[in-house]
C-alpha cells in the first residue's frame, strides 16, 4: 500500500508538472559532464552540460507534502558521497549545489576521478546521501546555439524564470560572453535564443566582450526584465532582455565593483526580516587575502543599487565595495557564514545552504542570512 501511494504520486507530480516540459524522453539520459544545477517550480531540476553544450531539463517528481530541510550539519559529506559512489574522498568533486524549494532536499552537482564520470547525488533531510536514479524520469534536452561559425565553449549558470530559462556561457567569436533563453515549456530537441552580452568591468576600467556572466539571477523591476550577472575582478551589472531579437548585443549596466582578483560562484537574492530586498554574492579570492579568514567569502548588496538609472551612479562610476573593511559603502555588507563556503543555495528569505570547506573536509549545513 505504501509503494502504491509512493506511485500514485510520483505519477500526480509528474502530471501536474507536464505543463513545463514538452516532448519528454524517458529512460536512456546519460550525462556527459556537469558545470551548473538549479530549480524550477514542482520539482524541476535544471542542468547544464557544457560537453553537448545543452541544457537538461528533468522533472524529478520531488515535491514532498512537506518541506523537509537537513536537520543538523553533515559533518564529512564528501566522505559519505565517496562511500556511496565507491570512490576515495579525494577523487569526489562537487561541482554545484541546488536545494529543491519544493521538497527541502539538497542536490549536488559530483565529478569522480579517475573515470571523470558525473552524477548528481541527493541529500535528505536524515543526512542520508544517494545517487539520484535518472532511470524513471521524464526529461528534455535544449541545444544552445553558437553562431554561424562558432560553437559553445562553456555554460556558467542556469535559472527558470516564470516563463523561461536562461543560461549563460561563451562561444569561440570575438564577442564570446553570451546569454541564452529557453521558452516554457522547454520542448526536447529546441535550441534558444542568444544574445551577445557586452559589460564595463570597473576594476580594469573598460568594456568586455569575452568575460562570461559566472553567476546570475533573473531579476524583475518597472523597467523589465533583467539577467543581473557577476564577474571576474567583480563588478555586478544588469542586462535588459526585453523585446530583444536573438543574435542581437546586449550592453550591461554595471552597478557595484566587489573587488579584483575575485571570481564569482553563486549569486541569490533575498527578503530580510525588515522587508529589504538583498542579493548575494558568494565569491572566491585568488589574490591575496584582504579581508577575513578565508579564500572562500560573500557579501550582500543592497537592491537598491540594480535601480541606478543615472550615469553618475554607474559604470565608471560604479559603487566600490570597501575592501578593507566588513561593511562600506551604505548598502553592501560581508555575510560572515560565507566564508570557507564552496558552494551556496538559498533555502529561504532566512536560510541558505552552505556547503563548506574546514581544513579539506567538506561539510554540509543550513546557515542562517543576516
Amino acid at each position: 500500500m505504501k509503494a502504491l501511494c509512493l506511485s500514485l504520486l510520483l505519477a500526480t507530480t509528474l502530471a501536474a508538472s507536464a505543463a513545463l516540459i514538452e516532448s519528454p524522453q524517458k529512460g536512456g539520459l546519460k550525462l556527459a559532464s556537469l558545470s551548473s544545477i538549479s530549480f524550477g517550480p514542482e520539482g524541476l531540476l535544471l542542468v547544464a552540460e557544457p560537453a553537448t553544450a545543452s541544457i537538461l531539463a528533468i522533472q524529478t517528481g520531488d515535491t514532498g507534502a512537506t518541506k523537509a530541510v537537513l536537520k543538523k550539519t553533515l559533518a564529512d559529506v564528501g566522505g559519505a558521497i565517496a562511500d556511496g559512489l565507491g570512490a576515495k574522498k579525494e577523487d569526489i568533486t562537487v561541482k554545484d549545489l541546488a536545494v529543491n524549494q519544493a521538497s527541502g532536499r539538497i542536490y549536488l552537482a559530483v565529478q569522480r576521478r579517475p573515470d571523470n564520470a558525473v552524477i548528481i547525488v541527493t541529500v535528505d533531510a536524515a543526512g542520508k546521501v544517494a545517487p539520484l536514479n535518472l532511470d524513471p524520469l521524464p526529461w528534455v534536452r535544449v541545444t544552445l546555439p553558437g553562431g554561424t561559425t562558432s560553437k559553445v565553449t562553456n555554460i556558467t549558470d542556469v535559472a527558470f524564470d516564470k516563463d523561461r530559462v536562461f543560461a549563460t556561457g561563451t562561444c569561440n567569436e570575438e564577442f564570446a560572453s553570451r546569454i541564452f533563453t529557453i521558452p516554457v515549456p522547454i520542448k526536447n530537441g529546441a535550441t534558444a535564443s542568444v544574445f551577445s552580452a557586452e559589460t564595463y568591468h570597473v576594476a580594469h576600467r573598460k568594456w568586455e566582450t569575452k568575460a562570461p556572466i559566472q553567476s546570475f539571477v533573473p531579476y524583475q523591476s518597472k523597467e523589465g526584465t533583467f539577467v543581473v550577472g557577476a564577474f571576474a575582478c567583480t563588478p555586478v551589472a544588469k542586462f535588459k532582455v526585453d523585446d530583444i531579437q536573438s543574435g542581437a548585443q546586449v550592453k550591461g549596466v554595471s552597478m557595484v565593483e566587489l573587488g579584483s582578483g575575485n571570481r564569482p560562484l553563486d549569486l541569490f537574492s533575498y527578503t530580510d526580516k525588515s522587508g529589504k530586498e538583498w542579493l548575494v554574492v558568494h565569491t572566491q579570492r585568488f589574490k591575496q587575502n584582504a579581508f577575513g579568514p578565508s579564500k572562500m567569502w560573500g557579501a550582500r548588496i543592497s537592491m537598491d543599487y540594480l535601480d541606478a538609472k543615472t550615469p553618475e551612479k554607474t559604470n565608471e562610476n560604479a559603487a566600490r565595495r570597501d575592501e578593507k573593511e566588513s561593511k562600506g559603502p551604505e548598502g553592501i555588507e560581508i555575510v560572515d557564514a560565507l566564508f570557507g563556503a564552496v558552494q551556496v543555495d538559498k533555502l529561504s528569505n532566512t536560510e541558505a545552504i552552505v556547503l563548506r570547506d574546514t581544513e579539506g573536509t567538506l561539510s554540509l549545513e543550513v546557515a542562517a542570512l543576516p
